[in-house]
């Protein structure tokens, strides 16, 4: 049995506001739209097939999130083209220290940073969101527990980061870059992963609790899903089979 990425989720003030800014950014659409939870898809022929998912917090944005998303761009003019698309929408120009690089670093209405990436090989298949990235303090280590939690594996490694991808080669990478920043509030970004249809939330709750997960409270409750962390303590959600 194995579990799979099924969400990447965003806490937000405004779901439905911030989720119809993403879906006019990339071009996807509002799936689902409840009180609790926004739900935004791509479009079949993009790469993504998971959803990307707002849900209501009263916290405010604090710190900079420990996972953002990376845009892609097939040109120096569509790199551009996106760029000028989301300040029109409401993003802003932010600077993280980031210095003289060829990418964007934009904040979306609610803060939450992503970058506008320049063209290049390795992203040129991946749709509009060319890999959803987080920061940690052992890329390689954190890559092993990741590649089990997701199902993908480790397709490439270095001194400061690990790449991840689905092994069809489709979609987005897992990116796992090195950082030394801490980790003092609960990530305002997180993942969820699924068993699939004849799997069991239990059983794969205490496989990955084996591998270095453990149970975590953010206040949910009582819920269906399990919320865990990962060894370096970045929570995700185990939900139910599917």
């Amino acid at each position: 049995m194995s579990t799979r990425l099924v969400n990447v989720v965003v806490d937000a003030a405004d779901p439905p506001a911030l989720a119809q800014f993403w879906c006019d950014l990339l071009g996807w659409r509002v799936s689902l739209a409840e009180p609790d939870e926004v739900d935004v898809q791509a479009p079949p022929d993009d790469g993504w097939r998971f959803d990307l998912v707002f849900v209501p917090v009263p916290e405010p944005k604090t710190v900079q999130n420990r996972l953002h998303l990376d845009l892609a761009s097939a040109s120096p003019d569509q790199q551009m083209a996106v760029v000028d698309r989301a300040l029109a929408l409401g993003a802003e120009r932010i600077d993280i220290g980031q210095r003289n690089v060829p990418w964007f670093v934009l904040a979306d209405p609610e803060g939450n940073e992503f970058c506008v990436l320049e063209p290049r090989p390795e992203y040129a298949s991946t749709g509009a969101v060319a890999a959803v990235v987080a920061a940690v303090a052992s890329p390689t280590a954190l890559a092993e527990f990741w590649s089990a939690a997701t199902g993908w594996p480790v397709e490439r490694t270095g001194v400061e980061y690990a790449s991840l991808r689905d092994p069809d080669g489709r979609g987005p990478w897992l990116e796992l870059i090195r950082s030394a920043a801490p980790h003092p509030v609960k990530n305002r970004v997180h993942l969820d992963v699924a068993p699939y249809p004849d799997g069991s939330v239990a059983t794969e709750v205490a496989r990955l609790a084996e591998l270095g997960a453990r149970p975590v409270d953010v206040g949910q409750g009582d819920v269906r899903w399990e919320v865990l962390a990962d060894p370096e303590d970045n929570e995700f959600c185990v939900l139910t089979p599917r």
